[in-house]
């Protein structure tokens, strides 16, 4: 099992890569509105779709990684990597790619046209309760890190429908825009 140290420092390295990656994807989005802004918005349709796989994906993992983490006793080695696992799938991967749903898809919303359609506004309530599962989740990795969890793994399983039937609702209302 890794010192507490050894994790700080591991953690560290990975703000830090995760730091230069953002760095990297907004220089490159930079260069590419400069190369083409005319033929931005299907880039930033494209890095918006690409985020929001990431979003999802992580919101569906990390209620699974709760699941398991009821299941370890406070302060095995099994606990103790949930800790480490939920951490970095939430800051290196869920609310970076969160961050750049919401800067991408309100400017193609604007820049689309669609801040007063019906549909939209649906939509965006949908991702609000979204980024508020995601809320509830960041609460909760915080907590188990602390070993404090009371939610039981039976209502993570239930938790863990959340984001997927949001993102339903959120994908027809796209496709389908129905009013």
């Amino acid at each position: 099992m890794e010192s507490r140290e050894e994790m700080q420092t591991s953690g560290r390295k990975a703000a830090m890569r995760a730091g230069v990656a953002l760095a990297v994807f907004i220089g490159l989005t930079v260069l590419l509105f400069l190369a083409d802004p005319d033929g931005f918005y299907l880039w930033a349709k494209a890095i918006h779709v690409i985020a929001i796989i990431s979003w999802m994906a992580g919101m569906v993992y990390l209620p699974r990684l709760f699941i398991y983490h009821c299941e370890a006793e406070n302060g095995s080695a099994q606990a103790e990597t949930f800790k480490v696992m939920e951490r970095r799938l939430l800051r290196v991967i869920i609310n970076p790619a969160m961050t750049i749903s919401w800067v991408f898809g309100l400017w193609l919303a604007w820049d689309g046209g669609f801040l007063m359609s019906g549909w939209f506004h649906v939509k965006l309530a949908a991702a609000l309760g979204l980024s508020a599962a995601h809320g509830y989740f960041a609460r909760a990795v915080r907590l188990f890190a602390e070993d404090r969890n009371t939610v039981s793994q039976r209502n993570w399983r239930l938790l863990n429908e959340v984001p997927t039937a949001l993102m339903i609702v959120i994908v027809i209302l796209v496709i389908v825009k129905p009013f």
